[in-house]
């Protein structure tokens, strides 16, 4: 029966029977089934596709109040991950992180949760007005990365404070990198505290045994996947899923409408409905094939002179795992950034990866992905191995203690007027106003309401002179910087 269930795709098959009919359009969107929509972009799409962008009726149900194929979309979708409700998205896992975050918590309690945290998981602590415990990352210092916190950290900051109402955390990472859910779910219920992932990069893990274990099987609380990532659905197509009996359902269906949009893309809601029938069906055969891909490319970038690709392997030896659908290449002795061989791989090989910085490189593989593109990838990376100048990049600074005063709520700070800019070097000691986060490591060094300390004063004039990316600075450079002017 379960098997049967899985084969259903009740939101699509509305959609589609619905675009079959041809109905004469009196509600929004104003292209009117694809009439009004430039012949350039129409030409490229073919005008079937616009039949199925419809706006709220009862025929396609309503994503805020569920009463017929979208609520049952969700139901199969919950059965498919094994939890008790599934919530869709159209704006992505940040949206799901803001949830979360206010979901769990009253305006006024704290969370513990690591650094490495996406910049949606900030937006989500200042929305909900909660105050954030920091753990000190660990960086793996072979490929200068990030690691989430480890069990033991995890334990050590709930026992030191056990006023904390939830545990947040991010696995996988940006790299793939996993850590322990099983233990930290153990340590994080023994006190009856919530378990809240962000597990936006690993909606496939589910569904290879040979994969990490995934947030939904480990026992989190709430857990959000962006299923665009790996899987088959549109971009901004995201679940949340609830699995507690900590938290109160009714509160969370109120705060998942506070926070969807009332005019939800349906063609993102029905390559959800598509994805979860997709991976049920096909996702251990196709997920073995793509481990094999990864794995044999992995050996091959191994074998270069100048490029080294992280293995799970080495990962394991840290007490962590690694899903090899995130391939991180070290670019460290080739003489070049990560941004600058990027840039070769898309303008001379055709290549785009998702992400770079100083000294890697991320290719994210996904349910499309074929044997022959790993096969260019790495054909590429021989041809600029022979290229390369041996001359390795020098590390970056130190990173400071960031377990810094917190002196004022987030969002109080954020929408306060009292603010004025300083030089940096004479801010030690003021509350920073900014959320500054260099990339590398991608992390925030600073956030609203923190006290700016002397080390994280001195860590970012030093980094000024590196070649580094900087988000939620203001003005050019670091030589000044926003703080509350009390």
């Amino acid at each position: 029966m379960r098997k049967l269930l899985q084969k259903r795709t009740p939101l699509f098959d509305t959609l589609y029977n619905h675009a079959k009919r041809r109905v004469i359009s009196f509600h929004t969107p104003g292209h009117k089934n694809g009439r009004g929509i430039d012949p350039r972009l129409k030409r490229v799409t073919g005008k079937n596709v616009y039949y199925f962008d419809v706006t709220v009726f009862p025929e396609v149900d309503s994503l805020h109040t569920p009463t017929s194929v979208i609520k049952e979309a969700q139901r199969i979708f919950a059965d498919a991950y094994g939890v008790k409700n599934a919530f869709f998205l159209v704006n992505g896992s940040t949206v799901g992180n803001q949830i979360m975050l206010t979901s769990a918590c009253k305006p006024g309690d704290s969370v513990i949760l690591s650094r490495i945290c996406h910049k949606s998981v900030l937006s989500g602590i200042i929305l909900s007005g909660v105050w954030p415990i920091w753990i000190q990352p660990r960086i793996y210092k072979e490929f200068n990365i990030l690691l989430e916190a480890s069990p033991e950290q995890v334990k050590d900051a709930v026992n030191k404070f056990p006023e904390a109402k939830a545990v947040f955390v991010t696995s996988p990472t940006y790299n793939g990198i996993t850590t322990d859910l099983v233990k930290i779910s153990e340590i994080v219920h023994s006190k009856s505290k919530l378990l809240l992932v962000d597990e936006a990069h690993g909606p496939h893990l589910k569904f290879h045994s040979d994969f990490p274990i995934s947030a939904v099987e480990a026992g989190a609380d709430l857990c959000v996947q962006s299923i665009h990532k790996i899987l088959s659905a549109f971009s901004q197509g995201s679940v949340l899923y609830y699995n507690s009996g900590l938290l109160d359902l009714a509160k969370l269906k109120k705060i998942v409408s506070l926070f969807q949009t009332t005019s939800p893309n349906y063609l993102i809601l029905a390559s959800l409905d598509l994805a979860r029938a997709q991976v049920v069906r096909e996702g251990e055969k196709i997920f073995s094939r793509i481990i094999e891909y990864v794995e044999e490319a992995t050996e091959r970038i191994n074998r270069l002179q100048h490029f080294r690709a992280l293995t799970r392997e080495e990962v394991k030896k840290l007490g962590y795992d690694l899903d090899v659908t995130k391939i991180t290449i070290n670019v460290s002795d080739t003489g070049y950034t990560g941004y600058e061989i990027s840039e070769m791989l898309n303008k001379e090989y055709n290549i785009q990866v998702d992400c770079s910085d100083m000294f890697n490189i991320i290719a994210i593989v996904g349910i499309g992905t074929t044997k022959q593109d790993l096969t260019h990838l790495v054909k590429a990376l021989e041809s600029i191995d022979k290229r390369c100048h041996p001359k390795r990049i020098s590390n970056l600074p130190e990173l400071p203690n960031l377990s810094t005063e917190m002196v004022m709520n987030p969002r109080d700070v954020v929408l306060s007027s009292k603010v004025k800019r300083i030089p940096l070097k004479k801010s030690a000691g003021h509350i920073s106003v900014e959320a500054i986060t260099p990339y590398p490591p991608g992390i925030p060094i600073l956030i609203p309401g923190e006290r700016i300390t002397e080390e994280i004063r001195d860590y970012l004039i030093e980094l000024s002179q590196y070649n580094v990316k900087l988000t939620g600075h203001e003005s050019e450079g670091l030589k000044t910087i926003q703080v509350v002017s009390l």
